[in-house]
């Protein structure tokens, strides 16, 4: 091997240490998890509807590949008649998982993972620094 060959090597996710900078998907994922133990994410269209319509949303995340166009508006109008934010993230198979729509194996690696289309944060949990980066 020669020195002028790039070397290549796998990228590990890094994660942030206390007080760290986080990026949106590892925040959000920390915030969706700890909103999940305090009962405070609806999942799902019809429990996100049911969440923006009474007002008690913080924050809803929005998948791109969404199947239904007239879902995306639904959800679109009510948050912005609402005043509250929406995060859009790329595939619903990851927000399936970090929405706990999953089954986790004896390693703790999520299989069986459903596609989720929308989700609301009703109540944080803990306020962490990780809610200020949303």
């Amino acid at each position: 091997m020669a020195d002028d060959e790039p070397v290549e090597t796998e990228e590990q996710p890094q994660v942030p240490a206390e007080g760290g900078v986080m990026d949106l998907n590892s925040a959000l994922k920390q915030a969706l998890k700890k909103a999940l133990i305090h009962d405070g994410v609806a999942r799902g269209v019809r429990e996100a509807v049911k969440a923006l319509d009474r007002r008690q949303a913080h924050l809803c995340i929005l998948a791109q590949d969404c199947d239904s166009a007239e879902y995306v508006r639904l959800v679109e109008a009510l948050a912005q008649e609402s005043g509250i934010k929406i995060v859009k993230v790329p595939d619903g198979k990851t927000l399936g998982e970090w929405v706990g729509l999953c089954k986790l194996d004896r390693e703790g690696k999520p299989r069986k993972v459903v596609k989720c289309s929308c989700a609301v944060i009703k109540d944080w949990g803990e306020q962490v620094t990780d809610v200020c980066s949303l």
